[in-house]
């Protein structure tokens, strides 16, 4: 993965109000496994960048159809 790559969260980050599934983009990379990943509102207000590991993350395949749904207001 690569900076602004779009990827996919493996896992729920509850501290951060995101499930598994929630999509995300690479804002820095790290280390050859650390990411900055940034994940936004639909109308683009950052609700979260968090520190993850290739291990929390997968690239999003061309053939996946994104999803909506409500987060809690902050």
């Amino acid at each position: 993965m690569k900076e602004l790559d779009t990827v996919v969260l493996r896992r729920a980050l509850p501290e951060f109000d995101l499930v598994e599934g929630d999509v995300g983009a690479v804002v820095h990379v790290h280390a050859p496994n650390a990411f900055e990943v940034e994940f936004v509102t639909g109308e683009g207000t950052t609700l979260a960048v968090a520190t993850l590991s290739s291990e929390d993350l997968r690239p999003i395949d061309a053939h996946e159809l994104l999803h909506v749904r409500s987060v809690a207001h902050r």
